[in-house]
């Protein structure tokens, strides 16, 4: 039996062998993709590659050996399309994106459109975007808002997307989807989570608290050590500070901002319900126009895909192939359809950028109803 350096000596010789070989097989493939640009055909080509790996395959001489051969060859055929789809783009072919570059957004004379009620967060990352003489208005809900700029009522919407600590505003990922109004901007801020109530309120008069469900999600820890406390769910925290105000009823308590307390006469019983110092939350910005800023860094797209095996580990690989950074996945079911998913991407780059034009063509091609949701 040979020793181990002899073993792998003879492992160095073939894997020599391999790295030849799959230079020798991608200058081939550069040469179908010239012939593709040509010929204007679509680099992927799901029946060939379907039909070359059930041809391989049959050729290994076990199970084990069939399921490493078919991994092994999608990432090569991955490999080849993705210089193909690089040759495109080297070539200008890779299609116009119908999105315009803007030096800048036109903020002083927009009408700005927030949900919620005076106080809320929303309006406090609206100024914090626009300015405090923003020309703004508010409405009862975020499908509203989006409808707002749909119908040319408004300019922007400011809507919700994250929470530090409570997560994604599933919502808001929905109603993306469903209408055509695109990112172009982002703000974070500061979450207050203070429990408040009518003037002359104690902590132990309190009965019931009203909040937004992420403001409740948020104040868990505290709400739920006392839990005799019924938890209410409120459009947002400035209506629930609203509501209770007009109630005059020291047994109702809401959970907002410093500023609805302000606004609307209540008392604070406790400033900071949320343990998290940190606690923020990050709004959109956005419109009906398909623009961007010229110095706009991080691009959001939404796709589904096929359910089987490597579908999404497929749809990575254009990120990695193209040096390009992806700061956040999320995932949503598709609607009518049991266990698919969509799934919502953040990266880092600009439109303008032959990798990401690279990319977003290969995500194109090899996904189900691509969109990009904004470059901002």
């Amino acid at each position: 039996m040979a020793d181990l350096t002899e073993l792998r000596e003879q492992i160095d010789k073939i894997d020599s062998s391999m790295v030849r070989l799959y230079q020798e097989r991608m200058d081939i493939c550069r040469e179908v993709g010239e012939y593709k640009l040509q010929a204007g055909k679509k680099v992927l080509d799901r029946e060939r590659e379907r039909s070359k790996l059930e041809k391989l395959t049959a050729m290994a001489d076990n199970d084990f050996y069939r399921h490493g051969i078919r991994e092994l060859f999608e990432q090569i055929m991955s490999m080849g399309r993705k210089l193909q789809y690089q040759l495109l783009t080297e070539a200008g072919a890779i299609g116009h994106l119908p999105f315009i570059g803007v030096d800048s957004l036109e903020k002083e004379k927009a009408r700005v459109v927030f949900q919620g009620v005076e106080g809320a967060n929303s309006e406090e990352a609206m100024r914090a975007y626009f300015g405090g003489q923003v020309n703004s208005f508010h409405v009862e809900t975020f499908r509203e808002a989006m409808e707002a700029i749909e119908e040319g009522m408004a300019d922007f919407a400011v809507l919700p997307i994250e929470n530090s600590s409570a997560g994604i505003v599933r919502e808001v990922y929905d109603l993306l989807v469903e209408f055509e109004n695109f990112i172009v901007g982002e703000q974070v801020i500061r979450i207050e989570n203070c429990l408040m109530g009518v003037p002359g309120a104690r902590l132990e008069d309190i009965e019931t608290v009203y909040s937004h469900p992420q403001a409740l999600m948020q104040g868990e820890r505290y709400l739920n050590a006392h839990r005799q406390w019924q938890q209410i769910s409120m459009p947002n925290t400035a209506a629930a500070a609203k509501m209770v105000a007009e109630s005059r009823d020291k047994t109702k308590a809401a959970v907002a901002n410093s500023l609805a307390a302000r606004l609307y006469g209540l008392s604070i019983l406790e400033p900071e319900i949320c343990p998290n110092a940190s606690n923020s939350t990050r709004f959109i910005i956005v419109t009906n126009q398909k623009i961007y800023r010229k110095d706009a860094d991080k691009i959001s797209i939404c796709f589904e895909l096929v359910h089987e095996s490597g579908s999404l580990y497929r749809a990575m690989s254009h990120f990695i192939y193209n040096n390009l950074n992806m700061c956040k996945i999320e995932s949503r079911p598709v609607e009518g359809r049991n266990w698919e998913y969509r799934f919502f991407i953040d990266f880092e780059g600009n439109l303008n950028d032959s990798a990401v034009k690279n990319a977003l063509r290969g995500l194109r091609d090899e996904t189900r109803n691509m969109r990009i949701l904004g470059n901002y």
